[in-house]
């Protein structure tokens, strides 16, 4: 069958920051393929929607798959759907991805039939399944994680074994449009899937039951030896939880000859815990790392439930520092916050030599605090739900708020744009400019017209089509928590904490 995958357009963030390649459609692509079917991958995120109705009516493919990761694509994946099915009525549509998972029933109901069914949970060996009922092997609302219209199949399964097939990187055009920072460009590979940390405004370990698997040496040897681009980022939720893993890929690594320059994310207590397998990691090219600290106070770590204290947060970046590696850190603004309180934040931000970037407070599906906050959300629009807008009340002013957001955001922009910074800037642009690169020198000059308080207040007063369903309400006498029934995609067994 002809098959035409899709991912939708970047956020608000992406157009600045960073722009990542779609790696997880690009498995289901290799899986579609091993089955023998025809793919393409359309990522709307480096590609115009011309493309896409392009594609419709030159290829006219069977099967429309599109992902959806990011809750606020939602409107614009049900508008994918709908040009589909108008384009070409006897199509069939499948959606899949981290969101689509947790509001599966919600997006059936928004597309109005546009959408034949949601695959819920990993989908790289249930895809093939699909695609033989859509020939009429079976049924749809039989198979485990596909939910339809008329019905929902067992729980989703997770994929038996992370090593095959591995990405069809063949398939994403254009991919020197993929960079984050100054790694332009930059590819995308996953070592482990899962976390076994519960932080709770976090839908990752829901989505994966608290589970944790890891990828063999071997095949990340394999994989990482056939990326083409020189810089790469390791997308793992904790990069390196388990030392002799981490180290085994750097054998593996090592024995191929493969040098890269890499990115990653980790937590602070793993940075401290397994230090010695950081240091390994910079001698083979890691040069960045994001370090999601949240908060800048013992009250806050607490509030987002990190598990780890400022102190350890704080021996964390000095580690990092003498490891000479660039880091660049998240701090979650809660929209209780006042003006005084981002004047703290802003200085302390303005005293430490990492990276800061803040994002909004936001409950979405498959969190714990989307149970506990939905009920206050000042807005049910889908495109708000971006970690850039408030959807819960706010202390100050809507006004106020974003001013105070904005205007942090422009502080710790300047910070590493100053004229002692903008020297090494400048000559990174020149160098990228000669390997014909541009991703981030137009990253240097968006910010001001991404992030403005006009931009972030007008988004509200944008007409609503599609509005994000509530969580029932809990029942009298239920424990304050939430049951791992309540949150997880994959009811997977949990595994201890490090």
């Amino acid at each position: 069958m002809r098959v035409l995958l899709v991912h939708p357009s970047p956020l608000l963030f992406s157009e600045i920051y960073l722009r990542l390649e779609p790696l997880g459609i690009e498995r289901v692509a290799a899986a579609l393929e091993s089955a023998g079917h025809e793919v393409e991958l359309l990522d709307l995120q480096v590609f115009a929607r011309e493309r896409f109705h392009a594609r419709l009516r030159a290829w006219r493919p069977e099967i429309v798959g599109i992902s959806l990761n990011y809750l606020a694509n939602v409107p614009e994946v049900v508008e994918l759907a709908q040009v589909a099915k108008s384009a070409l009525p006897g199509c069939r549509v499948l959606v899949g991805g981290h969101s689509a998972s947790f509001i599966a029933a919600a997006l059936l109901e928004h597309a109005e039939g546009s959408i034949d069914c949601i695959v819920r949970g990993e989908g790289e060996a249930i895809a093939p399944r699909v695609l033989e009922a859509f020939a009429g092997g079976g049924e749809l609302k039989t198979l485990p994680g596909v939910v339809t219209r008329e019905g929902s199949g067992p729980p989703p399964l997770l994929v038996a074994n992370l090593e095959r097939p591995m990405p069809s990187r063949h398939l994403a055009a254009n991919r020197r449009r993929y960079f984050i920072g100054e790694l332009d460009p930059c590819a995308s590979i996953e070592f482990t899937r899962g976390c076994p940390w519960d932080c709770a405004f976090c839908s990752a370990w829901t989505f994966y039951g608290r589970s944790y698997r890891t990828l063999s040496p071997a095949a990340a040897g394999e994989d990482l030896a056939g990326i083409r681009e020189p810089n790469v980022f390791i997308v793992d939720d904790v990069a390196f939880i388990r030392p002799e893993h981490g180290m085994a890929i750097a054998d593996e690594i090592d024995r191929r000859g493969i040098r890269k320059r890499y990115y990653l994310e980790t937590r602070a207590d793993v940075l401290l815990r397994n230090r010695e397998v950081f240091a390994r990691w910079t001698k083979l090219g890691l040069r960045y790392m994001f370090l999601g600290l949240e908060a800048i106070d013992d009250d806050g770590l607490k509030q987002h439930r990190k598990r780890v204290r400022l102190s350890e947060n704080e021996r964390a970046l000095e580690v990092a520092r003498e490891l000479g590696l660039v880091v660049a850190i998240n701090i979650i603004a809660d929209p209780d916050w006042d003006a005084d309180r981002f004047a703290v934040v802003r200085q302390w931000a303005l005293e430490v030599p990492e990276i800061v970037h803040l994002t909004v407070n936001t409950p979405y599906p498959g969190t714990e605090t989307w149970l506990t906050e939905s009920r206050r959300f000042t807005t049910r629009d889908y495109r708000l739900f971006d970690v850039q807008h408030a959807v819960l009340p706010t202390r100050l002013p809507l006004e106020r708020f974003y001013a105070e957001f904005v205007r942090t955001q422009d502080v710790l922009n300047r910070k590493h744009l100053g004229l002692r910074a903008l020297w090494d800037v400048l000559g990174i642009g020149v160098r990228l400019l000669a390997q014909g690169q541009t991703n981030f020198l137009k990253m240097l000059w968006k910010f001001s017209s991404v992030y403005s308080t006009e931009r972030l207040l007008g988004d509200h007063d944008r007409p609503v089509r599609y509005m994000l369903d509530l969580p029932p309400p809990p029942d009298v006498g239920r424990p304050t928590r939430p049951s791992p029934d309540q949150l997880y995609v994959h009811r997977a067994t949990a595994v201890s904490l490090p």
